[in-house]
């Protein structure tokens, strides 16, 4: 029987657009919180865009899907997942980042998932801009390299920006490769499209044995093809899903600060998240939403909506590793 107090205020309880919003309106169980120790998945928001080189905006994107999040309801009817039964979850609120430093930022966040780790709880991240995920995976693969499942537009393995400076939301993935944070051949990128500077973070990923899959591959192929040779690649290790919204076209998501066209639609989105059911997943993010460029909302929808659909894996793993 699951407990009472981790389980989301229904709609029928209270109306969808009263109450103080928790991502999916989950109880709020900050570090102090008593009940932290019981605590299996952690929703957090990472409200930081200092790595964003073009057009800014995700700083915003956490609260944003925590307000939209409240839409969402107890059970997947795609795939029957209850995660609300399966694990407890609750919101951990927001890492604090310091906007006027970039690497006291990424100390705070690699300290709060260090901590996230050493209780126990599985992470599920609301960005943020993509530099977000390099101190998560700090915190998070301390002892051993992770996989990485990651759905994204652009590869974000570039070596640096204007001479030099290596920390921005196009090189995070190089640098968790050279740190050692992740093992670049259990590494899988989906749905790379859009003009390119030079090719040479392309040619560089696949020099260390990252499986790159351009968007082309990916239609030709087809979701189910496309997704079975990642399961196979990352096997049962522990492995990362790191999920930017520009993976998704931007007809369906134009909230986002570097949009590409010729992407998959909001439902093949879903569907490439569903299948993962069988991957060892051990944290997730989901990245890139930008609330200033799209007023109607319907970018955070979208996000919130698959953070929902990467929820259910989580709990699924989280119920079979127990």
């Amino acid at each position: 029987m699951s407990d009472p107090f981790f389980q989301p205020v229904s709609g029928f309880d209270l109306p969808r657009f009263a109450g103080v919003p928790s991502f999916m309106r989950l109880p709020h169980v900050p570090f102090d919180h008593a009940r932290i120790d019981e605590v299996e998945i952690g929703l957090i928001g990472v409200p930081w865009d200092a790595g964003t080189t073009n057009r800014p905006g995700p700083r915003h994107g956490p609260r944003q899907l925590r307000d939209y999040s409240t839409m969402i309801r107890a059970i997947n009817p795609a795939t029957g997942t209850a995660p609300f039964q399966l694990a407890n979850c609750a919101d951990l609120g927001d890492v604090p980042p310091n906007p006027a430093s970039i690497e006291d930022s990424l100390d705070r966040i690699t300290k709060f998932y260090a901590e996230i780790k050493s209780r126990g709880i599985t992470p599920l991240t609301a960005g943020g801009d993509h530099l977000t995920s390099l101190p998560v995976l700090r915190g998070l693969a301390s002892e051993a390299p992770l996989g990485m499942i990651h759905f994204d537009a652009h590869t974000d393995l570039f070596e640096s920006y204007f001479g030099g400076f290596r920390y921005t939301h196009g090189t995070p993935f190089r640098r968790a490769i050279e740190e050692g944070l992740l093992e670049p051949k259990r590494v899988v990128q989906i749905g790379i499209r859009g003009t390119m500077y030079d090719g040479e973070d392309i040619e560089w990923g696949r020099a260390q044995g990252v499986k790159i899959i351009m968007i082309e591959e990916f239609f030709e192929r087809g979701i189910k093809e496309v997704m079975a040779e990642t399961r196979e690649i990352v096997g049962q290790h522990p492995t990362y899903c790191s999920f930017d919204i520009d993976f998704v076209d931007p007809a369906y998501a134009p909230g986002t600060g570097t949009p590409e066209i010729g992407g998959p639609t909001s439902f093949q989105a879903q569907q490439v998240i569903r299948e993962m059911q069988s991957v060892n997943l051990v944290g997730a993010d989901l990245v890139e939403v930008s609330p200033p460029f799209d007023q109607s909302g319907g970018t955070a929808w979208l996000g919130t909506s698959l953070m929902f659909e990467l929820l259910c894996i989580l709990a699924q793993t989280r119920k079979c590793t127990r």
